[in-house]
Order: C-alpha cells, then sequence, then structure tokens
C-alpha cells in the first residue's frame, strides 16, 4: 500500500538588510523573488506490507518518493533528529525500535531560492524483534598489545600495483602501525621511508580464520583524518583465491576519502560494476575523526542494506540476480586497512600521521 498526500504550502517571511541603500530607496532590491515549489506529491511504500500483514514484514524498512514542480532538493525527516536530503525525490529509511509504533514522517521540497512546501504522512508500522540482541560472533579489543593471531593475520607489502590502486603505503605489523590499546584497535598511517615507500600504514584480514554469509555486521569506529588517508571496513568472498576479484564479491561496510572527509560510502563490487562503482550509496558524517560511529550491513539472500548510527542510506537489490550481479551467497571475511593516495588523489604535502580506532565488530545472524 502506498500513503499519498498532496502539496501543503508554508510561506516563509524572509527579512534581509543590503548594505546598498540606494537600490531600496529606488524601490530595487537585491533579493530574488521567492519561488515556492507547486504540487507538491509525497508517497510512502511500507516494505512487506499486505492483507496477511498491513503494518509491513517486520523489517522496519520504508521506502519514501516525493516530487514537486520547481524543486531542486528534498529532505525527509524521520522523527529522533534522523534527516535523509536527496536531489532524486527518493528515501530509504529503516526504522528499529520493536512493536508497533504510529510513525509521522515530513517531507520539504526545497527552491533554488531556498523557500520550501512541506507535508507529511502518519502510519503504523511494525518492526520484529529480531532476536539479535547478542552477537553470535565479536571481536571486542579488549586486550593490549598485537592483533589477535586467532582472528587476523597482517598483510605486508604494497600488493600488486598498490593493491591495484596505486596506493602509496607499505603495510607493516609494527606496532607503530597496527596495535591494540585502551580497548581498541588502532591503525596508524605515517609519512616514512621504508622499503622505498613514503608512508606506512597497516591491513589486516580474517581470511581463513573467521569467515561467514548473511547477518547483520556493526562496526564502530573513529575515522582518520587528512587529504589523502583511505580508510575502510569491508569484506572480501571468501573464494578470492580461486575465483579472484571482483568475481568474488566485495562489500565495502564503510569506505572514506580524506579529500572529501565528511562523506561516508558503502558500495558493492561484482563482475557487472566494480573499481569505479556505480553500485553505491553516500551519507554525511560530520564529526567522522571526533567521535565513534557504528557503521554497519544488514546481508540477507535478498538484498544488502548499508546503515550509519542504524540509519539506512543504501539498499542494493539487484533483480533478477545472477553471478554477474550477485556474488554474495558464499562466506565473506573482514578486512580493516588505511591506505594513503592512489590513481584517483593526491596527499597532503603536510600530512604527517593519522589513526583509525576500531571499538568493536560485531555479528548477528
Amino acid at each position: 500500500m502506498k500513503y499519498t498526500i498532496t502539496t501543503i504550502y508554508i510561506l516563509l517571511i524572509l527579512i534581509s538588510c543590503s548594505s546598498d541603500s540606494s537600490n531600496v530607496e529606488n524601490g530595487e532590491s537585491n533579493n530574488p523573488d521567492p519561488i515556492f515549489p507547486s504540487d507538491l506529491n509525497f508517497d510512502i511504500t511500507i516494505v512487506g506490507e499486505s492483507s496477511d500483514f498491513p503494518n509491513g514484514d517486520g523489517s522496519g524498512d520504508i521506502i519514501c518518493f516525493a516530487s514537486a514542480a520547481d524543486a531542486i532538493n528534498y529532505e525527509f525527516r524521520f522523527g529522533s533528529g534522523y534527516v535523509i536530503e536527496s536531489q532524486n525525490g527518493q528515501a530509504q529509511f529503516s526504522y528499529s525500535e520493536p512493536g508497533l509504533q504510529s510513525r509521522t514522517v515530513y517531507v520539504y521540497a526545497y527552491s533554488v531560492t531556498g523557500d520550501y512546501v512541506s507535508t507529511s504522512i502518519s502510519f503504523d508500522l511494525y518492526v520484529d524483534d529480531q532476536g539479535q540482541s547478542t552477537a553470535t560472533w565479536s571481536e571486542e579489543f579488549n586486550y593490549t598489545g598485537s592483533i589477535n593471531g586467532n582472528i587476523w593475520t597482517a598483510e605486508i607489502g604494497n600488493g600488486n600495483n598498490g593493491w591495484g590502486n596505486g596506493e602509496s603505503q607499505f603495510y607493516t605489523a609494527d606496532s607503530e602501525n597496527v596495535r591494540v590499546e585502551d580497548g581498541v584497535l588502532k591503525i596508524t598511517a605515517k609519512r616514512e621511508n621504508f622499503a622505498g615507500y613514503n608512508f606506512t600504514s597497516s591491513r589486516i584480514i580474517s581470511y581463513n580464520k573467521y569467515e561467514f554469509k548473511y547477518g547483520r555486521v556493526d562496526i564502530r569506529a573513529k575515522l582518520p583524518a587528512g587529504v589523502g588517508t583511505w580508510p575502510a571496513l569491508w569484506m572480501l568472498g571468501a573464494n578470492y583465491s580461486e575465483v579472484g576479484w571482483p568475481e568474488c564479491g566485495e562489500i565495502d561496510i564503510m569506505e572514506h576519502w580524506g579529500h572529501d572527509p565528511t562523506v561516508i560510502a558503502g558500495s558493492i563490487h561484482t563482475p557487472m560494476s566494480h573499481g569505479d562503482t556505480w553500485t553505491d550509496g553516500h551519507t554525511i558524517v560530520n564529526d567522522y575523526d571526533q567521535e565513534f560511529h557504528i557503521y554497519s550491513i544488514d546481508w540477507n539472500q535478498n538484498r544488502i542494506q548499508f546503515f550509519v548510527d542504524d540509519v539506512l542510506y543504501y539498499t542494493y537489490n539487484p533483480s533478477p540476480k545472477n553471478d554477474e550481479n550477485w556474488p554474495f551467497d558464499q562466506d565473506s571475511f573482514f578486512i580493516i586497512n588505511v591506505a594513503m593516495g592512489g590513481h584517483w588523489f593526491d596527499i597532503d604535502p603536510n600530512f604527517i600521521e593519522s589513526t583509525m580506532e576500531v571499538d568493536y565488530i560485531r555479528v548477528y545472524q
């Protein structure tokens, strides 16, 4: 079922001062005439809604669609401070509080002059308590010193052509680059001459030690800062050594680039779309290097959803599925690393070092 509602206009009275008093005296104004979007339409689809399940399938997922004449941007407000901005008028969101709850979603359609119209839809939504309060596997980093060798292997070197990306760092297992202390994993990228490279860092993998298929993954992390840093929390198919990349499939739970610092990406790489992939989503995290945030995926046989702090911002669900777009019905393993530079961006000449901290990794199945 779709909930549909049409336009409610909100008139803004804009008061501004101009330093050019002569224009005011002549009856002229530097302010453009306000443009208010019109014909605002707003629909919400509750995922899994049917006659048997009128309040949804328990996933808590909704899909929002908005359109308006003269609108260039839309803002969806889901309550509790959760906001998604969209230029195409579409947004996906997942509520997590279990039980049957009354929800209200607001949409604001903005014009080029910043004027807007707004409306809202209220509905009842059921969220199933999926029994995932306890992790089936976790790495809590509640020890001190080297990484746990029963879970992790530190990869050494610069790979093949900078791990295929032209990266500038040499990965080490040195405690200056990777260590566990204060209850967190710390991976530090540093400017230093080592083995013919100008930077060192670390990359650890759970290959052949911990691998799994399907489930919810939560990784609580604080990211490094600096132009040229490229931290990632990601996964590769465990059949990587047999079929190679991208045939094994890649799920980037969190990817971040220091030159575009507030943008967080969740990406999918498959034989159909890889490298500069178009199967990805983006969201904004302003305090990425100051505060810990929870970067998550929810992965099943039908789709992979991406979250930051439990807010859904991207869903990958190709249809029909085939080997070219869905190599994800098999075990995968974790990779945690901080790269430097690459084919696509430069490194700040004043960069010295920066650290990614990971508080925990939890898997719920």
